[in-house]
């Protein structure tokens, strides 16, 4: 939803712009434009290093520097430049497509034999491979069932121990789609991948999704300074929930936008993965 951010965020004329999860660094390239008088800065974070190495090697524009981390280090790369508080912020939540592309992270169904990693570092923290060879079933279930909404979820993690003690664990992204094929019914109403929920849900738990999400917008009102903005773009209804949650019941943050907003059908058109993104805006107090 470029033009959206860019309406929301550029008419406050910001100075300081952060796009958190700066991936392919679309978002960051629009607003830069809209730096009060061409000057400024502007911060891009990234927990995937590759996304980092390649901004380094890519990024010729001054005004803008980008940060290996996620995007609750907001405050250290403000310090780090000498700057108090951010205009403008940016959370896309979503996945970018060079992440799902690469066959080595596991994101993509169609890279099947690829290894059940699912991190956004690969070099920190566990795989979701890992992950659930060392958790019991009922944790697994809990898991898909609590950040997947996947309703067959006991099923799922049955066979997945099941596997375990038949000396064949889930290993690859193969593994875990054939177990999803025999254990959730295909949808009749809806056109959507009988894993995509368990994927969802493993990837949520390897990467502290939702925990890093809440503790960011509870201290975002510290580090964006009055009449700034925050802009977040969620994909599925657990980040939608807790954003919605965060700016309404912190008296610190006026609402801009009651409803969120939907990408145009153009856009649909031409990027379906946006299909599901929902936009919410709102201005520190």
């Amino acid at each position: 939803m470029p033009d959206e951010v860019v309406k929301w965020l550029g008419e406050i004329s910001p100075t300081v712009i952060v796009d958190g999860t700066y991936g392919g660094g679309g978002h960051s390239r629009l607003l830069l434009r809209t730096l009060a008088d061409g000057k400024g800065h502007a911060i891009g974070l990234d927990r995937d290093p590759a996304v980092s190495a390649r901004a380094e090697r890519e990024n010729t524009d001054p005004r803008l520097t980008v940060f290996l981390g996620s995007y609750e280090q907001v405050p250290k790369a403000l310090q780090s430049l000498g700057l108090a508080a951010a205009d403008a912020v940016l959370l896309d939540l979503g996945l970018s497509s060079d992440q799902l592309a690469d066959p080595s992270r596991g994101f993509s169904f169609t890279q099947t034999d690829a290894p059940l990693d699912l991190r956004f570092d690969p070099e920190t923290g566990v795989t979701a491979a890992d992950w659930l060879a060392w958790h019991r079933e009922s944790e697994i279930a809990d898991a898909i069932y609590q950040f997947g909404e996947e309703r067959c979820s006991r099923r799922v993690a049955r066979e997945i121990v099941a596997r375990r003690h038949r000396e064949q664990p889930v290993r690859t992204v193969a593994d875990l789609v054939d177990v999803c094929r025999k254990c959730v019914p295909r949808s009749k109403h809806h056109d959507i991948h009988v894993a995509t929920r368990t994927f969802q849900a493993l990837r949520i738990v390897v990467n502290d999704e939702l925990g890093a999400l809440e503790r960011t917008l509870q201290s975002a009102p510290d580090w964006i300074s009055p009449g700034g903005r925050l802009a977040v773009i969620s994909f599925h209804s657990l980040e939608d929930r807790i954003v919605k949650n965060a700016f309404r019941d912190d008296d610190r943050w006026n609402v801009l936008t009651r409803k969120p907003l939907r990408p145009t059908e153009t856009e649909v058109q031409a990027n379906p993965r946006s299909r599901s993104a929902k936009l919410r805006v709102a201005q520190r107090a």
